[in-house]
């Protein structure tokens, strides 16, 4: 089957072609790439639960709520988190797809999808950013770093370690894990065996924010409320754990092992240092530290550490290594997560990807910013709204993976690639709308104190019951919009996309029914010129078809720009990360300003506010710019490429034409030298044969064969010579079904031949040229159907609009897909006999009467051949 010609191919530049760089930021994880050990892995991935947030977050809700509300809260929700966390870290292992790939096919379809991937970009860059706090206050506290440029120290330093991916962070994290387990549990081994009583101490402590001591219902629903949102670290852990290697027999044990220590298994450390960050709150607020002071991990493990060494000097030194190396360790995971998430929501609202490394600049960037707005200061009250949104994802997605998936209502695997979703799944996406609504009202106190403090737990039952029932109702018909094809190359290591031209596994291919070639999941996702109509009726599909492919290279320039509606997304995207960067900086100016409190105060924050606004419009003017100027410079690549793509066609019809000029003067020497001998040779052959009447079978056989071979070298001969002419076309009437059913009634055919003539029209053609050709193809199917007993011909007309087709299809052997692409090719045959000049000369004879050929085959299946002519009086098509 001929396949359209692409305008042009996509080129990505080298940030994006390198997956050291981009990680499969957009991919599924492929097995080339996955050369680490279960282990490495799991190691990478429980790397990042060094993040001294947890140690703030327990110190926070045992000095508000009181270790009788704390302790149990801490361990109900490390039971919830392990149960819910479980299935996304199998799916996402088995699958080898990061949390956004497999949040697309677990109920949130393609674009509804991009919701979660900025609530997870959001966790990603507050974590970060009130992990850089923590760093900065170190580095303050041990070096006399001031604030605001410790914010910038703890957000640089992570850049180039990030930079290179998971290659870079699995090194880091396999150096760094011995020292950070050794330096984290030694003071809590000293507080054990040589201080046990404050185990006592820490047990009786009373919270500020109840009255009274003992269990509170209220006390307890609120912890729970700040700790859920700790749901959503899963997604971080899949994000290595896609990394894992394929499961088989012999690593079965280690790959489980894997999937459950490093993914639901994290909350396991994560509430031992819950539980640490309690107790060193409770001793730092007996030691006389503030509030504020005590939640800061720096001073929580200079309280710790003091129960090591007497030296101060000592106590100091060994706590700020050791929250620089936590700060590090989890500060890589979240800029690599934000990176991917960003990635994931740009490129599906704009069909533009920059590469992983911008976002993961952007994703710092907002970071810095949320330090300079000091929001360590409201940590609980940030938590405790995100709670809520994190509780409501979770119950999505844990309803599709652990109930839906299971009783066959969804499909059973995780389907991430746009060619084959829709883009809103109500399943999903109503289930996290509705919970949200509800338990942001509840947490509002419209319902009352007690829903106010159950919040989160409200968003996430509410998700997980409105998921399952309108999964139920809808029968899960809103996961998929076409059924995935499997292509016919899907089992080998390397598929070559048609759009870029670089070879992926099949894992990562969709065959694209707008461009008819199998293209990667990158090139579908960015793809602006389809307009999804791959999910569309046939019709729709023709007609966008016919109008892209139809234009001619000059029209480009309306092909390739973009929607308005798109164009205005990608403005709205720069302008937005332009601000977050002048924000940034001017920020960062008005804290490095900002006079002390001995100094009288100046007006310089309004002055900078002022100035930041009048900036905006300049910064849209300068978004939109930056827009167009990418729009032109791909215009341009695009106008290159194609220029290039008709030079080589330019240069291949050149080839096949010097090609069948060498077959043209091979023909008139065959002809010149063989005809002549072989016409003798036929001759004697028959003299011998009618002399020798009476001579033994055997030899009057040979002579039979004899000359049955010299008659095949004649016909090869005339196939030459035929091939090598340009007749003139005598075109006259003819009336299609009349004609085709006398030809297959001249036919000698070894089997019956079934007629379905339903065209009724008249086409103007030269009769016997057109024969020729028409016998060519019904003399492949015979052949095609000779070892079958079952096999069966049917020739068929009908009409399309102005096309009249004729169309012969049969159930034989089939061919290759590599050997339909090559069955026009002069020469080329996979018969044992022949030169492989009957459809080249189909396809000429039917190209001179405004026709084309199409051919669908498959190999063990048959094989259709449909030769489409023009209608009389309808013009060439």
């Amino acid at each position: 089957m001929e396949t359209p010609q692409l305008p042009a191919l996509r080129s990505y530049h080298s940030w994006i072609a390198n997956e050291t760089l981009e990680d499969y930021s957009l991919r599924y994880a492929a097995r080339s790439f996955r050369r680490w050990s279960p282990f490495v892995i799991a190691n990478t991935a429980l790397g990042g639960i060094s993040f001294l947030a947890l140690e703030a977050i327990g110190g926070a809700i045992t000095l508000s709520y009181g270790f009788a509300n704390a302790f149990p809260a801490i361990l109900v929700t490390c039971l919830f988190v392990f149960v819910t966390s479980l299935p996304i870290a199998y799916y996402s292992s088995r699958h080898n797809i990061d949390m956004d790939l497999l949040t697309r096919g677990a109920g949130f379809g393609y674009i509804g999808s991009t919701i979660t991937s900025l609530i997870y970009a959001t966790f990603t860059f507050i974590f970060f950013a009130l992990e850089g706090v923590i760093m900065a206050q170190a580095l303050h506290l041990f070096a006399d770093v001031p604030l605001v440029l410790g914010y910038v120290i703890s957000s640089v330093v992570i850049i180039p370690i990030t930079f290179m991916g998971v290659t870079l962070i699995s090194k880091l994290q396999l150096l760094s894990q011995p020292i950070w387990i050794a330096m984290h549990l030694a003071p809590f081994a000293y507080i054990l065996f040589a201080h046990p009583d404050t185990l006592n101490e820490w047990a009786a402590f009373v919270g500020s924010d109840v009255a009274g001591e003992g269990f509170n219902f209220l006390a307890f629903g609120s912890a729970i409320g700040v700790l859920c949102a700790l749901s959503i670290q899963i997604g971080e852990q899949v994000d290595y754990l896609r990394f894992l290697p394929d499961k088989t027999r012999e690593n079965r044990f280690r790959w489980w092992a894997a999937v459950i220590a490093a993914g639901p298994g994290w909350i396991v450390v994560g509430g031992f240092k819950i539980l640490c960050g309690s107790l060193l709150a409770v001793l730092a607020i007996q030691a006389g530290l503030s509030r504020s002071t005590a939640l800061e991990p720096i001073h929580m493990y200079i309280v710790a550490y003091e129960y090591v060494s007497a030296d101060p000097r000592v106590v100091l030194t060994l706590a700020a290594v050791f929250v620089l190396i936590s700060q590090v360790k989890i500060n890589v995971t979240n800029a690599y997560a934000g990176s991917l998430a960003w990635s994931n929501f740009f490129s599906r609202v704009t069909h533009y990807h920059p590469g992983r490394v911008v976002w993961l600049v952007f994703n710092i960037l907002i970071s810095l910013l949320l330090m300079l707005l000091g929001i360590f200061q409201t940590l609980e009250l940030v938590l405790a709204v995100y709670s809520i949104i994190a509780a409501a994802w979770v119950g999505s997605i844990f309803a599709d993976l652990a109930i839906l998936k299971p009783i066959g209502v969804s499909p059973a695997f995780p389907e991430f690639k746009r060619a084959y979703l829709y883009n809103f799944n109500p399943v999903g996406c109503g289930s996290m709308a509705l919970a949200s609504f509800v338990a942001l009202l509840c947490f509002s106190g419209i319902f009352g104190v007690m829903a106010q403090a159950y919040a989160a737990p409200i968003a996430f039952v509410t998700a997980l019951g409105s998921a399952v029932a309108i999964g139920v109702a809808t029968k899960g018909r809103y996961y998929l919009a076409r059924q995935p094809v499997d292509l016919p190359a899907a089992t080998s290591d390397a598929n070559l996309c048609a759009i870029c031209g670089v070879t992926y596994e099949g894992s990562d291919m969709v065959h694209c029914t707008f461009y008819e070639q199998p293209i990667c999941s990158l090139c579908c996702s960015l793809d602006s010129h389809c307009h999804d109509v791959c999910k569309a009726p046939g019709g729709e599909l023709q007609t966008s078809r016919s109008r892209y492919f139809g234009k001619a290279l000059p029209h480009i320039r309306d092909k390739i720009a973009p929607r308005m509606g798109q164009r205005l997304l990608k403005v709205a995207g720069v302008l937005f990360a332009l601000a977050v960067i002048s924000g940034g900086v001017f920020l960062l100016t008005y804290r490095l300003i900002e006079p002390g409190s001995e100094q009288p105060h100046l007006a310089s924050g309004q002055l900078l506010l002022r100035v930041f606004l009048a900036l905006l419009p300049l910064l849209g003017i300068g978004a939109w710019w930056i827009v167009l100027s990418q729009e032109s410079r791909e215009l341009a690549e695009r106008d290159l490429v194609a220029s290039l793509e008709k030079l080589r066609q330019t240069q291949r019809d050149l080839a096949s034409n010097e090609r069948l000029a060498a077959i043209g003067q091979i023909t008139a020497t065959v002809s010149h030298e063989l005809r002549n001998p072989l016409g003798t040779l036929v001759t004697s052959a028959d003299v011998l044969r009618r002399s020798l009447k009476s001579a033994d079978a055997p030899v009057l056989s040979e002579l039979e064969r004899l000359q049955r071979n010299a008659w095949r070298c004649v016909r090869i001969i005339e196939d030459l010579l035929d091939f090598s002419r340009k007749h003139a076309l005598v075109v006259s009437p003819i009336l299609i079904d009349r004609w085709v059913a006398q030809h297959v009634a001249e036919q000698e055919a070894a089997r019956p031949i079934q007629l379905e003539l339903a065209a009724g029209c008249r086409i103007s053609a030269d009769g016997e040229r057109l024969r020729q050709a028409f016998s060519n193809v019904l003399a492949n199917a015979l052949q095609a159907c000779e070892t079958a007993d079952d096999a069966a011909i049917v020739v068929s007309t009908r009409c399309e609009g102005n096309n009249a087709i004729i169309c012969v299809a049969d159930n034989g052997t089939g061919m290759s897909r590599e050997t339909v692409a090559r069955v026009f090719e002069p020469l080329f045959s996979t018969k044992a006999f022949g030169v492989g000049l009957g459809m080249p000369l189909v396809k000429r004879i039917v190209e001179q009467h405004g026709g084309s050929v199409l051919i669908d085959s498959e190999q063990g299946a048959g094989t259709r051949v449909s030769i489409v002519l023009p209608r009389a009086g309808a013009g060439s098509s």
